[in-house]
């Protein structure tokens, strides 16, 4: 009797153990079922994203498209968390006067001065006389943004389009970043309300075209990200659509950010500079922006085409946006995927 007594005592205060012990385990059991990050992030036609983290929230932008039954100029999502995202809206519900219609590849950045964001896109300034750079500005980041009321600059067909701006780090100047149509990307230096090039500027070629022998007969889709002291310019080649999509990002480095900017197939000897393109289960990979959370853990968007398992080909036509970390490596950049 008196050894049933003790063994009783001993399973009752022994039994917070084994809760904790259990609860614990269960915990642990949840964590390793949290894989992060799973793409897509939005099962939607959303090109060429734009994330930024404003506060606790993150904010993408990308390409005009047609949501459940509404058409949006410039789609805005919101998350919290980098896993679940919500349309929030149109960014740019009212069309700017100027433009005809395709709005594409927004960049928005936040001006401390103005106390405004500020989102550069491309738009058609009238039919078939060629794509156009404009600027827009909100209170708030999710819009609405209104437009300047005239392009920042002009030019025929696509050769004019996916604008990337931002503030010298090492100058304050502000810059802007652009080009497609199988001419080189260039950059020039903005006038100080953002609204147009400064006068006696003049815009200088910073990445080639055809110096590879993949990915790059075309390039576009420029984002500049400043580190270590270094200016790393990220773009995209060939062909982001369609059928023959064959879509690419490629990176170059320089420390200056008007170039020269060295390509990574110069500096690794490959001949490639691709750091980004299809794997079994995406394809068309390209157009990307890059970002940081709270942490500085760094993080690569971009769009890409879902793979049929069976044919290898693209599911669809819509491009889905996808994230990534990125860790820059021996000077480079490398996407973990």
């Amino acid at each position: 009797m008196m050894m049933r007594c003790k063994l009783l005592l001993l399973l009752l205060l022994c039994s917070p153990l084994l809760v904790w012990s259990c609860s614990n385990n269960k915990k642990a059991g949840k964590e390793k079922k949290d894989k992060g990050i799973v793409n897509p992030m939005l099962n939607m036609n959303f090109p060429d994203p734009t994330v930024i983290k404003v506060g606790d929230n993150y904010y993408a932008y990308a390409t005009n498209t047609y949501y459940k039954n509404k058409s949006y100029n410039i789609p805005v999502a919101v998350s919290t968390d980098l896993k679940t995202w919500r349309v929030a809206g149109d960014a740019l519900p009212g069309k700017p006067d100027w433009a005809t219609k395709d709005f594409w590849a927004p960049h928005v950045l936040f001006d401390g001065k103005l106390n405004k964001y500020v989102m550069f896109y491309s738009g058609e300034f009238g039919l078939n006389t060629g794509k156009c750079i404009g600027v827009a500005f909100s209170s708030k980041p999710e819009g609405p943004f209104v437009d300047s009321g005239a392009p920042i600059i002009s030019g025929p067909g696509f050769a004019i389009i996916d604008p990337f701006v931002f503030v010298d780090p090492k100058t304050n100047k502000k810059l802007m970043y652009w080009g497609s149509a199988e001419k080189p990307i260039k950059v020039q230096e903005l006038s100080d309300d953002w609204k147009s090039l400064l006068p006696g500027s003049v815009p200088k070629d910073v990445i080639p075209t055809s110096k590879e022998a993949k990915y790059d007969r075309l390039v576009e889709g420029a984002w500049v990200d400043y580190q270590d002291g270094k200016y790393y310019m990220y773009y995209s080649g060939d062909n982001c659509c369609g059928v023959g999509a064959s879509y690419a990002v490629l990176v170059a480095r320089s420390d200056d950010a008007f170039g020269p900017f060295e390509r990574y197939g110069e500096a690794n000897g490959t001949g490639s500079s691709v750091i980004l393109e299809k794997d079994s289960k995406w394809m068309a990979t390209g157009h990307n922006s890059i970002f940081r959370d709270g942490n500085g853990t760094a993080y690569i968007a971009y769009h890409a085409l879902p793979v049929n398992q069976t044919t290898g080909k693209a599911i669809g036509a819509d491009r889905l946006m996808l994230i990534n970390k990125i860790e820059y490596v021996n000077g480079w950049p490398k996407v973990i995927r």
